[in-house]
């Protein structure tokens, strides 16, 4: 078991944990590094053959996915949960949603975009997988669409503008069933700095001038610790995912 400085020490790759003393300096790991994303991405599962599409569309123009590793990770999730309801705050065109369908027997996902040619390759693509759950295509801000489900919702995803995370969370945090769970995209990397979010995890206060994405996270992270009724952890696959279970 570890401690507060010897976690920190173990993370940045500097020591080993307490109990570990004997470990060479060389076998110790920094867990955000190049080497890491390569042994996550090389066991990350295979994508079908409607994700993969999807894949080399997003390839080809830049488009932000989540990628195998994380979307492993939704459907792990939606199987632990036995998921059949699904709401996801920012879609795209439904990588996201097609990794929540893999791990779903039944059930609805929920679909929110403002981009409509987006949400209508969405339309064309999850059709022609071998999904169990149906699709609601819903265009519009997610988060006046959230307001007309009543839910209880088993997943949830927050993928849209980061400055509005938290707003996201406080819209659906109670309309999510007991057991489930909500799941924040690029809590590590991606537009938020991840320097000001490590002085942030330390106890540092965000800094006024800090980007809108930085803070926006920071607050999302504030806002689902601060809630009794969630715990949370971060998993660094992917772009990292804020994980928060119902309790």
């Amino acid at each position: 078991m570890t401690e507060g400085g010897d976690l920190t020490a173990w993370i940045e790759g500097t020591g080993p944990p307490r109990g570990y003393a004997d470990v060479p300096a060389s076998r110790t790991t920094p867990m955000d590094t190049d080497d890491l994303r390569r042994y996550l991405s090389g066991l990350a599962p295979d994508h079908d053959d409607v994700q993969a599409e999807m894949a080399d569309y997003a390839d080809r123009e830049g488009f932000p996915i989540v990628g195998p590793a994380a979307g492993g990770t939704l459907r792990v999730l939606a199987r632990l949960v036995d998921a059949e309801s699904v709401f996801e705050f920012g879609s795209g065109f439904g990588y996201s949603a097609s990794w929540w369908a893999r791990g779903m027997r039944a059930g609805r996902v929920v679909l929110t975009e403002i981009d409509p040619e987006e949400l209508d390759m969405g339309r064309e693509w999850l059709p022609a997988g071998d999904y169990a759950p149906s699709f609601d295509y819903r265009e519009g801000d997610a988060l006046s669409v959230v307001e007309e489900y009543d839910g209880p919702f088993d997943c949830v995803l927050v993928d849209h503008q980061k400055e509005r995370y938290a707003d996201g969370f406080h819209a659906v945090r109670e309309k999510v069933a007991p057991g489930g769970v909500v799941v924040a995209d690029n809590v590590v990397r991606g537009p938020a700095d991840f320097d000001t979010l490590v002085a942030y995890a330390e106890g540092e206060p965000v800094p006024d001038d800090a980007s809108a994405q930085t803070r926006g996270i920071a607050a999302y992270l504030d806002a689902v610790r601060a809630a009794p009724d969630f715990e949370t952890t971060i998993l660094p696959v992917g772009s990292g995912l804020a994980v928060s279970t119902r309790v």
